[in-house]
Formats: C-alpha cells, sequence, structure tokens
C-alpha cells in the first residue's frame, strides 16, 4: 500500500510539475505577443489621419476639465510641424498594424532661475480606450525619455488637468511630482 500510494504521489508531483511549466510556457508567449507585436516607433506622414483623430480624443477628454476651449472643431497640435522638427519626438504605439496611442516630448528652454536649461515637455499622450491599462503610457513615456536623454536633457515637464485624477495617478506612478498650480480668474 505505501509503495503504491508513494508512486501515485510521484505521478501527481510530475503533473504538477508539468502543469506549471504549462502555465509559465504560456505566460511567456503572452509576453512574447504582447511586447512583440506591440512597437513604440516615430511617426510619420502616413499616421496623420490616424493622428488627428487621437487629438481629439484627447480634446474630448480634456473638454469636462476646461469650460473654456471653443466648440468644436478646434486643434491644439502642428502635427505637420511635429513631424519634421527636430525639437520634438512625436511617437505611436503600433500593435499589429493599427496605432494605438501617442506622445510627443519637445524641447524647451527652461526659466533662468532653475539649475537645467532645457528640459522635454510631454504632450498629446493619448492611448486608445479599448488598450488603457496594459502600461501602454509608460512605455510611450519610457520612449519620450529615452529620446529627451540622447538629446541631453535631464527634465521633462507636463500638463495635467487639477481635477483629472486618472491622469494624475497614472504620471505619479511613472514618477512625475505635482509641482505648480495654474489658477484662473474670468474678468
Amino acid at each position: 500500500m505505501f509503495k503504491a500510494n508513494k508512486k501515485l504521489i510521484l505521478v501527481n508531483e510530475r503533473r504538477c510539475l508539468i502543469n506549471a511549466v504549462y502555465v509559465i510556457i504560456y505566460f511567456l508567449l503572452w509576453l512574447a505577443i504582447y511586447y512583440f507585436f506591440m512597437i513604440i516607433r516615430p511617426a510619420k506622414n502616413s499616421d496623420l489621419e490616424q493622428l488627428r483623430i487621437f487629438e481629439q480624443g484627447v480634446i474630448n477628454a480634456e473638454r469636462p476639465f476646461d469650460n473654456t476651449l471653443n466648440a468644436d472643431p478646434i486643434q491644439y497640435y502642428n502635427l505637420e510641424k511635429q513631424l519634421v522638427d527636430d525639437n520634438v519626438c512625436l511617437v505611436v504605439a503600433e500593435e499589429n498594424g493599427e496605432l494605438i496611442a501617442s506622445g510627443y516630448a519637445r524641447i524647451e528652454k527652461a526659466k533662468p532661475y532653475v539649475n537645467y536649461s532645457f528640459y522635454s515637455y510631454l504632450g498629446f499622450m493619448y492611448v486608445s480606450p479599448e488598450h488603457r491599462g496594459k502600461g501602454i503610457n509608460q512605455k510611450i513615456i519610457d520612449a519620450l525619455a529615452h529620446w529627451s536623454k540622447e538629446q541631453g536633457i535631464t527634465m521633462m515637464h507636463l500638463d495635467v488637468f487639477s481635477d483629472n485624477e486618472t491622469a494624475i495617478r497614472a504620471y505619479n506612478k511613472a514618477g512625475f511630482t505635482a509641482n505648480l498650480v495654474e489658477m484662473r480668474l474670468a474678468l
């Protein structure tokens, strides 16, 4: 009886080990698909139509936080200029040939009283709703930070509406800290 139970225990241990290996392989395949089929790349002219759709997504997301925006149609960005400006890195996330996110870093001159001369201003941070929560925004920030470092930049800035708690949490998670609050008074 003891030998039979010992054999059964060994068989069960092997099955558990095999199942664990299958789980690990499945996880690694999922990671490979996620990382190898989604790329961050520089935007190009052929992306303009989708970038304009993303721009309207940014505007629609921000409209509830700013009652001074003009009625549609409005534009925030000169995308054609950003595509050719050496001081701008406009990137997109592409998954299986579909654009799913965007962002840019633009080199700006810093205020004369801070201890850095230039900084990268981040903007046009957009992720398609069906792809949110997958860490894509962080990958865009990482790519823009890498480009910024290559340009000799040591600081990144961005603006976010003070009531946009979701975006603030995402940027805090990425390492950004609040620094200044812009205040307005309508006259």
